[in-house]
């Protein structure tokens, strides 16, 4: 029962704050909902216990792709001159898209046999992630957090007052 009201709830704050991200004029305002449909999301992991997924999305997408969004709505003001707001076109089309869309999810769900339980997770699967990330894939890794600075890095140049 508290799942069920957990997912619920999780729901609701994820639909409404991705209409609040469609719906805002503010771009600032709108990446502040996209940020908290991202947390949203990493709820929706934990229930469905991925941890690692829920910490990766958390720190990378909540955290650091909004740190650069937000940084690039600074550096765009910066160089325009004025504050941006964001218009939306075609909403009624999007509209349509979404419930079509939406129909299509909800009649392929109301064919398909769904299990009644959770199925177990073999081990620990953070710890084998964890594992595989730091040994063979910790190059990659490693350029990721480089290449993450250096944007950052080039983000706080520009944004920068000039003297």
């Amino acid at each position: 029962m508290i799942e069920q009201l957990t997912f619920a709830a999780l729901s609701i704050v994820l639909v409404g704050s991705a209409l609040a991200v469609v719906l805002s004029k503010n771009l600032f305002h709108a990446v502040l909902w996209l940020a908290l449909a991202l947390t949203g999301t990493a709820g929706v992991f934990l229930m469905l216990d991925a941890e690692f997924l829920a910490a990766v999305q958390l720190l990378l997408y909540a955290g650091g792709i909004i740190t650069i969004v937000v940084f690039a709505i600074v550096v765009t003001e910066r160089l325009v001159g004025e504050r941006i707001t964001q218009t939306n076109m075609r909403i009624g089309g999007g509209a349509l898209v979404a419930a079509v869309m939406l129909g299509f999810i909800v009649n392929v769900l109301r064919k398909s046999l769904l299990p009644a339980t959770r199925p177990e997770m073999p081990g620990d699967l953070t710890r084998v992630l964890g594992q595989a990330v730091l040994t063979r894939y910790v190059l990659p890794f490693e350029l990721l957090a480089v290449l993450m600075l250096v944007g950052m890095l080039g983000a706080i140049y520009f944004a920068r007052p000039e003297d």
